[in-house]
Parts: C-alpha cells; sequence; structure tokens
C-alpha cells in the first residue's frame, strides 16, 4: 500500500506514468515504490509542488518556509544543474533520461559546451553501459573507482568530522535522517541536491543559505572530486559529467568570492 505522500504526488502529476517522465525515471519504478525514495524527494517536490514534509514526514521535519520567490533565469539554470549533477552521481540513467539528455543544448558559454558533449555521450551510450559504468565508478565489487564523499577527500577516511558538520547544517534546515537511507549524507549527490532546494527556496535559514553552504561543504573539495570524475579511467559518459560540475562549482566559487 503507498504511503499518502507519494499518492498524492502520482495524483497531482496525473499518474504513475507523467510522474516517472517528469523525474526522469522508469514507469515501473514508480509503479513498485510504496513511498518516496529519500533521493527522489527534492525532485518529486519542484515537479509537482507537494513539500518535502508532506512526501516524507519521517524524513523532514514541519518547518514555516515562506513561499518561494520566482527564479530568474540564472538561478533556475544552477538549480537545475545542481539537480541534473545529483541525478546523475545516484543513479545510471536509465533509457527515458539518456533520450533526454541527448536532445540538442542551446546556449553559448562552457557550461552549454559541456552540455552538448553529455548529449553527445548519452547518443554514444546504452543503458547496461552506462550502469556497467555507474557501478564501477561508484559502487563497485571490493571498491569502486571514486569515493563521492566529503569527509574522504577532506581526510582521507569515510565518516569523519566534514560529515557530521553537514549533518548539523542540516539539522537546521530542518531535516532528519531515517533508517533506511544507505549513503551518509557527505556524498556529492546530497549536496547537490540540498543546493538544488536551497536556490529554489525549498528549504534555508538565516543561518544555512546557498551561500554558506557552499562554501562550507562543496567549496574545499568539489572541484577535485568532478575532476577526479573527468579524468576517471573507466568515465565514458560521466566524463563530460565531471566537466559540467567542475565548471559548475568553479563559476559558483567565483560568483559566491564576490558577495564577500
Amino acid at each position: 500500500m503507498r504511503k499518502v505522500g507519494l499518492e498524492r504526488a502520482i495524483e497531482t502529476a496525473g499518474g504513475v506514468t507523467a510522474l516517472a517522465r517528469l523525474i526522469g525515471v522508469s514507469q515501473p519504478a514508480v509503479s513498485g515504490w510504496k513511498r518516496v525514495p529519500p533521493d527522489r524527494v527534492l525532485a518529486i517536490e519542484a515537479a509537482t509542488g507537494i513539500p518535502r514534509t508532506e512526501l516524507r514526514p519521517d524524513l523532514y521535519a514541519e518547518q514555516d518556509l515562506a513561499a518561494p520567490a520566482e527564479l530568474d533565469e540564472i538561478d533556475a539554470a544552477r538549480a537545475d544543474t545542481y539537480a541534473l549533477l545529483a541525478h546523475l552521481l545516484w543513479h545510471a540513467p536509465d533509457a527515458i533520461m539518456l533520450r533526454r539528455l541527448s536532445e540538442p543544448c542551446p546556449g553559448t558559454g562552457p557550461l552549454a559546451e559541456a552540455r552538448r558533449a553529455i548529449a553527445e555521450a548519452a547518443r554514444a551510450t546504452d543503458v547496461p553501459t552506462v550502469e556497467r559504468e555507474h557501478f564501477n565508478l561508484f559502487t563497485g565489487v571490493g571498491g569502486s573507482e571514486l569515493l563521492p564523499y566529503a569527509s574522504y577527500y577532506l581526510t582521507g577516511f569515510i565518516h569523519e568530522r566534514p560529515l557530521a558538520e553537514v549533518r548539523g547544517d542540516l539539522q537546521r534546515l530542518g531535516l532528519v535522517r531515517t533508517e533506511g537511507l544507505s549513503e551518509p549524507e557527505d556524498h556529492m549527490a546530497f549536496l547537490c541536491e540540498v543546493m538544488t532546494g536551497l536556490i529554489r527556496g525549498a528549504c534555508g535559514t538565516e543561518t544555512v543559505t546557498e551561500d554558506s553552504f557552499f562554501r562550507a561543504h562543496l567549496a574545499p573539495w568539489a572541484t577535485r572530486f568532478f575532476a577526479d570524475l573527468e579524468a576517471a579511467e573507466t568515465a565514458r559518459f560521466y566524463r563530460p559529467v565531471g566537466c559540467l560540475g567542475r565548471l559548475l562549482i568553479d563559476i559558483e566559487s567565483q560568483a559566491f568570492s564576490l558577495q564577500s
């Protein structure tokens, strides 16, 4: 039996197939859910307007958030790029996502060029190949090529102080960890999801802003991680994904430094 939050999301989207299309996953995947998976909450919130506190009340505490202001074009593009990176780091793209990624990418500049490289890579791969690549890069039997955790990049070990610091800010944002979330919260995909929510105004406090969260939890290591992904031996599809992430972090770092 589906939880109420998931039922409302399906109803709002116009059915299981429509919700799957909105968030870039397969229809059978959504059909098999009993409740919204932790790594899909922000995407479904953005797609349907149903707050995370209703989608997963066990994960997100109630909080009084002001209605988010309409994003300008630049902030919308920033949020979309963080959301894309989060999606691709959590999961290998399925057939629907590969088709979406392979579509022509308008625009000029380095980020647009990186998106076009991803489109080309998407056209050159298939689901089994990219699933193996994602597994080898981030999971692996006996160890993956990369460990996408702040603790590892900053201390050489996982579950260290950087994770505790992330958890402190998540608590201040009203985000509550639940049993069943296997990855630690300093995983790069999770941090990109939080940045998406902060930019879109779905979360944030006076003490935890997109600026402060970026400086504390991404700036110290994200460029190195994405550069490593870009240069990873087993990366084919994910090489331009690493390039996109590296460029985004460099641009964000410059923009936030101007606000100091």
